[in-house]
């Protein structure tokens, strides 16, 4: 009886780790889930900002933005195309229609350190979902605190609005900030800003999807090739003359 290869047992031995690996980030994953009601992730914005010479080089032209004759009258006649030819239940019928579509918005909330947190909610869901859920995952709740979009900087004020109304579909990046007067904010800018058990979760669905049970792959049979490659090879004949051959 054959015992394993060293290599054959280091390689089981991996794939149990991985294996155990894979379980305990789903169970990890699973129980965020069930504590805050939705699936969020985690993970490090890396910004990188253009030099000074790039956004120079991507300038456009003095004329590329003059507004000429033929933009006047391309616009005009979408906008009278639109009045004219469509109805009021036609244009409800295709708006309603392009809404059924998307079924989902993925809201990332940007903080000052860098880190960023991903949620998905169902486009009709309203702002105030999205509020509540950062009650929930920050550091310190009990700070006032408040959301915007940029640029411009735009605070996020009306919380009734759906994603949809709000134009956050199919996804969109809000910003965090505390809302406290000039000079006692010192705490809080330094951060963290979300809770130690959220930080947990930091690239741990990435990980999960990236990992995948390695298959064993088949151990080799030492000596065996050299035979099967003997018992594969025509056996030599041995020349035979026929008997009325007469030399």
């Amino acid at each position: 009886m054959r015992s394993d290869s060293p290599p054959a047992l280091k390689r089981k031995r991996l794939i149990t780790i991985d294996l155990m690996d894979l379980e305990s980030t789903k169970a990890k994953l699973a129980a965020a889930k069930e504590k805050f009601g939705r699936e969020i992730r985690v993970f490090e914005t890396v910004t990188t900002s253009p030099s000074s010479s790039d956004v120079s080089n991507n300038e456009e032209p003095d004329d590329f933005y003059e507004f000429t004759a033929e933009d006047y009258y391309r616009i005009l006649a979408t906008k009278n195309g639109d009045k004219f030819l469509k109805t009021r239940k036609i244009r409800e019928a295709e708006e309603a229609a392009r809404r059924s579509r998307i079924t989902k918005a993925v809201i990332r909330v940007r903080f000052p350190d860098n880190h960023t947190l991903e949620v998905t909610f169902h486009p009709s869901e309203k702002i105030q979902c999205l509020v509540d859920l950062l009650v929930k995952v920050v550091a310190q709740p009990e700070l006032p605190f408040c959301v915007y979009t940029t640029p411009p900087k735009k605070q996020i004020k009306d919380t009734s609005l759906d994603f949809y109304s709000a134009g956050f579909v199919p996804g969109a990046i809000v910003y965090f900030s505390y809302d406290l007067p000039k000079g006692n904010d010192d705490a809080a800018v330094s951060g963290p800003f979300l809770q130690e058990e959220v930080m947990s979760l930091k690239g741990l669905e990435l990980a999960a999807e990236q990992a995948q049970p390695a298959q064993s792959a088949p151990e080799p049979v030492i000596g065996s090739t050299s035979r099967v490659t003997q018992e594969q090879r025509p056996a030599d004949k041995k020349t035979v003359k026929p008997k009325w051959l007469k030399m």
